[in-house]
């Protein structure tokens, strides 16, 4: 008798598919405070607070494949940057709560961990909040 042979299994990026997530639902909100907001994976040069910054990063912070290896758990931040921190906040309630109702093809079982929490961009002073959420990533079978 033959070994069984394992799937070929792979996990999308989570980071791109929830940035992707928030671009597309931002883009539709009426909030002012959801206004003109770039959603992005990585932390754009210039952060002055003259321009009206009004950013979200979404970052991976860790993984761990399950026992099934059917799906991924990982973990999420999402910084949300904005003119004042009662506005960064309000984004980053949205920006968790469009997460948490997500349910995709990629991302899926979205759970609230941590925040948001206020903060302050240490190079340009511009407001920020802060929250982590927990994500099953499924997998893709290649072969």
């Amino acid at each position: 008798m033959g070994r069984a042979v394992k799937p070929l299994l792979v996990f999308k990026d989570s980071q791109a598919a929830g940035a992707g997530v928030l671009r597309t639902a931002l883009a539709g909100r009426s909030e002012p405070f959801a206004a003109d907001v770039t959603v992005g994976t990585r932390v754009p040069n210039s952060r002055s607070p003259e321009e009206q910054f009004r950013y979200v990063l979404v970052r991976k912070d860790g993984d761990a494949p399950h026992s099934s290896m059917a799906m991924s758990r990982v973990l999420l931040r999402v910084t949300v940057w904005h003119e004042d921190p009662d506005q960064a906040h309000d984004l980053a309630m949205l920006c968790q709560g469009l997460l948490v109702c997500h349910d995709g093809s990629v991302l899926s079982a979205v759970r609230p961990n941590g925040g948001p929490l206020p903060g302050t961009d240490p190079d340009s002073g511009v407001d920020l909040s802060t929250f982590t959420v927990r994500v099953n990533v499924r997998a893709d079978v290649l072969a």
